[in-house]
């Protein structure tokens, strides 16, 4: 099914404004370090979706894992995992929804003959995320690239780049802002999965606060 990034239609949107633009760049830094500095992307999105109200009956971050879909590995990704063009690589695509909202979706190669059989066959028939499932492996998560797909400000803004103009339609979003690319490993070093992770909008789907106030000192 293709991905409506702010879920239901009427989700929040926020005015094409400097302030506005200014603040989702803010947002999208502070999100992209919570999520480096800790290791379960899981419990981060959880934090963040609960800090912001983006679930109205308070649900917690939950895994739905999409069926039927393959996507072939690239060849750099089966020479990071060590495995030849004929070696077994299985694929699994995992969305992560804040109640209706999808905040992101996970592509994820892996290595089943440095899994247990029990821990592929809950993957192979389950929502359980790769990692809690992994766990008792005492993996190693290795960040190889993390880029925002998004700029709300153009590059050099601060130094007197071109701002976009106010506009009176609300600040367009694209459906992914995020990307944090990431191998797994064995405690002997060996990659056994490779993980592209990509956040939507949905991470944004509040309303904006308003204009930036300066502090009362009274």
């Amino acid at each position: 099914a293709p991905l409506r990034a702010l879920q239901p239609p009427e989700a929040p949107t926020w005015p094409d404004t400097f302030a506005a633009r200014l603040g989702a760049l803010a947002l999208l830094q502070t999100l992209n370090a919570d999520l480096l500095s800790n290791p379960s992307a899981t419990l981060t999105l959880d934090r963040w979706c609960a800090a912001h109200q983006l679930a109205p009956d308070g649900s917690k971050i939950v895994a739905e894992r999409v069926a039927g879909v393959e996507k072939s590995a690239s060849p750099e990704v089966r020479k990071a995992l060590g495995i030849g063009t004929e070696g077994a690589l299985r694929y699994r695509r995992v969305r992560l929804r804040c109640g209706e909202r999808v905040l992101s979706e996970a592509d994820n190669w892996y290595r089943p003959d440095l899994l247990t059989p029990e821990m592929n066959q809950t993957l192979n028939t389950t929502d359980t995320s790769f990692g809690r499932v992994a766990q008792p492996l005492r993996f190693r998560r290795q960040t190889l690239s993390a880029r925002l797909l998004w700029r709300p400000l153009p590059e050099g803004w601060e130094m007197g780049a071109k701002i976009p103009e106010q506009g009176q339609a609300p600040l367009d979003m694209p459906a992914h802002v995020l990307e944090h690319r990431a191998m797994l490993t064995l405690p002997d070093g060996r990659a056994f999965s490779a993980l592209v992770e990509t956040y939507t909008s949905g991470v944004m789907a509040f309303p904006w606060a308003g204009a930036l106030k300066t502090p009362s000192h009274e």
